[in-house]
């Protein structure tokens, strides 16, 4: 292969040449590692500026309250599962992030168009970011394009078609200059297959905490009982729990195809985009629908990766200082989705950071939280965690012993290793059972809002 020239990745090429040669998969120089971490820490300051702009805006919707700024930002940039995921595997989740939140300040400060152009730009860099693109459609048609009348209906006779052909050409402009160069060369029907690779499977290796996870936890059980029974005669249909990227079949219950994840996602944001439809003119109820959406994506898209928990964390970061109730979620949701990561990181020398990370991101969030809703009052006789109940405290403290078993108890419970699967599939089934009453109570609280409608003093 011929030696990579500085125009083609002109500061990687002045580190180290080697690394850009496509063939050289195990190459891992000093130079290459210091690259990685550096380009990492540098393009982290777009979500620096992101978080630091939607802090402000959330502090002006807050009367203007200067020391929600403060409390706001180191919880949206200490994340934990940012830190983890960026950090450690040398990826660039947090400057994405922070174009997403320039694009949602954007519609905070209703500057449309600008949200458009920034989202579209996320979406060409990322096409995960498509599922929360409905939330965009609905809102800027609703809010930016159509007026409404004194009774909240919409007045389709206001259409601007001027505003509609101008977020029109801002998003069309964006993928023109993007997919432009493949359509010419012939060669888009090879990038669609790459950003959508179905033959990867249901789920991800390590079973991202979805519904899907408890699906594939219910066949097991099923498969189980089954031949127990003696009701089934065929084992180990079920190749989902050996941790492989791959297409199976469930071995009880049907197999599920990618028309039906998206069934089912489709159908599980449809309320929420509805309630947006019916809600114009108020951004906040955007981030709330784009929350949801997230959730749906990540509660039933196909072969969900577990790292997708940070497109419904950071987003509802925002919102807990909004409403009470978000706090709540923002908090159940923050430590079982940071917890449900930690399968990607399985060297004995990443424990401690993975660990450390995640208690210094949850008790700080804990305690600027509590400052802010419970103005420093002390917890009440019975011990729980600060705007947690006493039932979701037991679920989250539930979360040591799961740990100490899939770093310690497997291997006393299974020397032999016949069940290699059970480590990870316990971690998913349990942090799955968080992550759906999470998005369960905050459905019921948007679709609801009169529960919830308590603001910060």
């Amino acid at each position: 292969m011929p030696q990579t020239s500085p125009d083609s990745c002109i500061i990687a090429w002045y580190f180290d040449p080697q690394m850009l040669h496509v063939m050289n998969l195990n190459y891992a120089s000093d130079m290459t590692i210091l690259f990685q971490r550096l380009s990492v820490i540098v393009t982290d300051l777009v979500y620096a500026y992101g978080c630091k702009i939607c802090c402000e805006q959330v502090s002006r919707s807050l009367s203007r309250r200067e020391d929600v700024v403060y409390q706001l930002f180191p919880i949206l940039f200490g994340n934990a599962g940012l830190l983890l995921v960026d950090h450690i595997h040398f990826q660039y989740n947090g400057f994405l992030y922070g174009i997403l939140f320039l694009s949602i300040a954007r519609l905070l400060q209703r500057r449309e168009i600008e949200a458009a152009l920034w989202f579209s730009v996320l979406l060409n860099l990322k096409h995960i970011y498509l599922y929360v693109a409905p939330a965009y459609f609905v809102y800027l048609l609703r809010s930016y394009c159509l007026s409404s009348t004194l009774e909240g209906h919409v007045r389709w006779q206001s259409l601007s078609v001027l505003r509609l052909v101008k977020l029109g050409t801002t998003v069309i402009a964006v993928f023109a200059f993007s997919f432009g160069p493949f359509i010419v060369k012939g060669q888009l029907n090879q990038v669609l297959s790459r950003m959508f690779p179905f033959k990867r499977g249901l789920s991800h290796a390590y079973w991202a905490p979805n519904f899907w996870a408890l699906y594939n936890f219910a066949d097991k059980v099923l498969e189980y009982i089954g031949r127990k029974l003696g009701w089934i005669s065929s084992t180990g249909r079920a190749a989902m729990t050996g941790g492989l990227v791959q297409e199976f079949d469930h071995a009880i219950l049907p197999s599920i195809s990618p028309f039906i994840t998206l069934v089912a996602t489709l159908i599980s944001i449809m309320p929420c985009l509805v309630n947006l439809w019916r809600n114009p003119h108020n951004p906040w109820q955007f981030v709330r629908g784009l929350v949801l959406c997230g959730f749906g994506s990540y509660m039933f898209g196909w072969h969900v990766h577990e790292k997708a928990i940070l497109l419904v964390i950071l987003p509802l970061g925002l919102l807990c200082m909004q409403r009470r109730v978000e706090a709540q979620v923002y908090i159940i949701m923050s430590v079982v989705g940071h917890f449900s990561l930690f399968p990607l990181f399985f060297t004995h020398h990443e424990t401690p950071i993975k660990v450390c990370a995640l208690l210094l991101h949850a008790v700080c969030t804990v305690h600027i939280l509590h400052g802010h809703w419970l103005e420093g009052r002390m917890s009440p006789l019975i011990p729980h965690i600060p705007l947690c109940n006493f039932t979701e405290t037991v679920y989250l403290f539930g979360l040591i012993p799961i740990f100490f078993y899939q770093q310690l108890g497997h291997n006393m419970l299974d020397p032999k290793g016949k069940m290699p699967f059970l480590p990870l599939m316990v971690i998913s089934v349990y942090c799955s059972v968080g992550v759906m009453y999470s998005w369960l109570k905050y459905y019921n609280f948007v679709l609801n809002p009169r529960k919830g409608k308590k603001k910060a003093h």
